[in-house]
């Protein structure tokens, strides 16, 4: 019996089948994920609510497990079977004990750009030389694949133009198998229960769909390359340590090939789009104040977890059928901000320290949310219009800041040059900033 007491937002998945519940239980599938309201007054025994359905009841600790965060350790790895740049003889002394299908891929020396896979057979190593053209790969020039995932997936299905079928990945020393770490703490989902419908968007490392898992319409960010689907773990290992409401919620990973991120569905797009299509005609100030808060909300949860976001701006805040704005697109989020990255920055949104010395902290988020304001209050136009991103850095660096949005709320502008202090230990936490808006969106609602 599991007897560790979970608090109030501690997601768990249920290990069973509960379709016949008794009266005030809650019903559920094997599989399906459920949130934490509050400990009874028996043992074991939960109020929660299910992600789902939204329906609210009772269950037994028994029958869920919790799900875990997943540490963004750069040992997880969607190919642990991937030794990077070892030569043929070193590739034979790691595949012991020789056993027919025992392999691992690396880069080939001789061939740049190219691969080589190594297999155990009959007691040899066969190496296969794997061709790189025209963004796909190929062993036999007759079988083509998108990636080194799709090419090991292959192989381990059918013999096809080599040797044996692979059957076992020799693993490099120090990596562990990401799909077993996701699985092990309840985030890997299965591919075989998700529909994948329209296209909604287009990402700079892949498309992004709306789709249904289980019943829950959700998107789906479809990353396709190997090198970039390992940079997105970290996203996904940050993205499980997060429960807030205005904060856009992970469902789960599938690993299939490729990536699939799959997350709540937000209805009405990004913010940016938001504002552009509607204006000043729909949209009301009160409404602007609103989206300012809950953002803000959001950003300060991320604080308050020492997470440093680094892609703060309108187009990475997605908007709800509610109507409700909640930060996404953790793909520059860092856990430890003092590690240096030299992820290509947006350099409108980002605070002089970050584009002189690559500095980054939560002040320099509050720079970005400053930037995120005049968006707002401008109703999606471009930050620094009719300026090239040489002059921004250049004039940032020196202490200019952009003039008032028009019809911008004095009380918010002066807001927007309070996170534009070129000093970022004058910058207010969003802590301070949450409770300045509060107010603001108390005097406007009392208009």
């Amino acid at each position: 019996m599991n007897t560790k007491a979970w608090g109030p937002g501690t997601q768990c998945i249920a290990k069973c089948d509960h379709t016949k519940p008794k009266l005030n239980e809650l019903r559920f599938e094997k599989g399906d994920i459920l949130t934490i309201i509050e400990a009874t007054q028996n043992k074991g025994q939960y109020r929660a609510k299910h992600n789902k359905t939204c329906e609210e009841g009772l269950i037994s600790s028994n029958a869920v497990r919790e799900r875990e965060a997943i540490r963004a350790d750069p040992a997880l790895s969607l190919m642990p079977w991937f030794h990077g740049k070892i030569s043929g003889p070193n590739a034979v002394q790691l595949l012991q004990p020789r056993e027919n299908g025992l392999f691992l891929v690396r880069e080939s020396i001789r061939h740049q750009g190219d691969y080589v896979l190594c297999v155990c057979y009959q007691n040899d190593v066969v190496h296969y030389r794997v061709i790189y053209q025209e963004k796909k790969l190929t062993i036999d020039e007759e079988t083509w694949f998108c990636n080194l995932i799709d090419m090991v997936e292959y192989y381990m299905k059918n013999q096809g133009a080599i040797c044996t079928q692979l059957v076992k990945p020799k693993p490099k020393e120090g990596t562990k198998s990401a799909e077993k770490e996701l699985s092990k703490a309840g985030w890997l989902l299965d591919m075989a229960k998700l529909k994948i419908e329209e296209q909604v968007g287009e990402g700079e490392f892949g498309a992004v769909y709306k789709g249904d898992y289980m019943g829950q319409t959700v998107a789906i960010k479809n990353i396709k390359c190997d090198v970039t689907a390992q940079s997105f773990l970290a996203e996904t290992a940050v993205m499980t340590k997060i429960q807030h409401k205005n904060l856009v919620r992970l469902l789960g990973v599938i690993l299939q090939n490729e990536l699939y991120i799959v997350t709540e569905f937000m209805g009405k797009g990004s913010l940016v789009n938001y504002l552009r299509t509607r204006g000043r005609t729909v949209i009301a100030e009160k409404q602007l104040i609103q989206f300012s808060y809950e953002v803000c909300e959001g950003m300060e949860y991320l604080e308050s977890k020492k997470l440093v976001h680094r892609d703060l701006a309108a187009r990475n805040i997605l908007i709800s059928d509610e109507i409700v704005a909640k930060v996404s697109d953790f793909g520059l989020a860092k856990a430890d901000p003092k590690k240096e990255d030299n992820a290509k920055l947006p350099v409108k949104w980002t605070a002089p320290e970050a584009l002189k010395q690559n500095k980054f902290s939560t002040k320099s988020d509050v720079w970005s949310y400053g930037i995120l304001l005049w968006e707002i209050f401008s109703f999606g136009k471009p930050p620094y219009p009719r300026m090239s991103l040489k002059d921004v850095k250049d004039k940032v660096l020196t202490g200019y800041h952009m003039e008032s949005p028009e019809e911008c709320p004095a009380s918010m502008y002066s807001l927007m040059k309070s996170c534009w202090e070129l000093d970022p230990g004058k910058r207010p936490a969003f802590k301070k900033l949450k409770g300045k808006i509060e107010k603001e969106l108390r005097s406007t609602k009392a208009d």
